[in-house]
């Protein structure tokens, strides 16, 4: 397992995407931190990115990854291995690799500009969005045997957690303006992982009073200590369920 895990491992980190991926992080912080006098907007500049870019970047490179090493994959399967311990080194593998070119660059020049808990909630968030959507793209690989649908699949799966969703939830609080959503949009939040790390990070910021009565609402509930710890398991959940959905398909896949 351990072999498997550093060869992926070089593999990816000598990638030129994931370089490039690395270096465009690390200037965009730089520059978000340097033209600001406001540490503030630097970080509300990053927080975009954060939950944008990364979560692209990790459940695309992941998925098109996946099908670049079926020859590999199937050659591992040849061997004395178990399936599962193939997949989840694969897993490992790309999820340490591509939270390391998060770390380097976005985090390192985050936490030199503003060493705080708030950097530091904004890096675990951005770590955990990176491992939940490599998963999410291991499953998107491996219910789907043709490439480019599958690329296709990944794609659509991010466009709807980045965009798509907060359409819906808007819609619904229109069609549902007469009752009390504040509420259910507690549990709402917890079907995106990308809204619920936005929301923990928004209340790290102290800004929340512009979401109004709903951003009450969730201080209230995010902003207490049994809040976050249940936020931090739901966030857990997310990376572990699709890697064992993943890994139960895998297990029975005809190659």
């Amino acid at each position: 397992m351990k072999k498997i895990i550093k060869y992926v491992m070089i593999d990816i980190l000598q990638n030129k995407v994931i370089l490039i991926y690395t270096c465009f992080l690390f200037f965009i912080s730089l520059m978000l931190f340097g033209l600001e006098d406001n540490t503030t907007k630097g970080l509300l500049g990053l927080l975009n990115i954060l939950l944008i870019i990364v979560p692209m970047v990790s459940i695309v490179f992941a998925t098109i990854y996946v099908y670049n090493s079926t020859e590999f994959i199937e050659l591992l399967v040849s061997q004395p291995i178990k399936r599962t311990t193939i997949w989840f080194s694969l897993y490992i593998g790309m999820s340490v690799s591509l939270s390391l070119a998060f770390i380097m660059g976005a985090g390192i020049p985050l936490l030199l500009f503003v060493p705080n808990e708030l950097s530091i909630t904004m890096l675990v968030i951005g770590l955990l969005l990176t491992v939940i959507f490599v998963g999410i793209a291991m499953l998107a690989s491996v219910k789907t045997r043709d490439k480019a649908r599958g690329i296709g699949v990944a794609i659509l799966l991010w466009l709807y957690y980045s965009l798509l969703f907060d359409g819906i939830v808007l819609f619904l609080l229109f069609q549902f303006a007469d009752y009390p959503m504040e509420k259910p949009m507690i549990l709402i939040s917890a079907l995106n992982p990308i809204d619920l790390g936005r929301i923990l990070i928004l209340l790290k910021m102290d800004i929340s009073a512009l979401l109004g009565y709903t951003g009450a609402v969730f201080q209230q509930f995010f902003g207490t200590r049994w809040g976050q710890l249940l936020s931090l398991v739901v966030l857990l959940a997310w990376a572990f369920v699709p890697v064992w959905l993943s890994m139960r398909r895998f297990k029975h896949k005809d190659l």
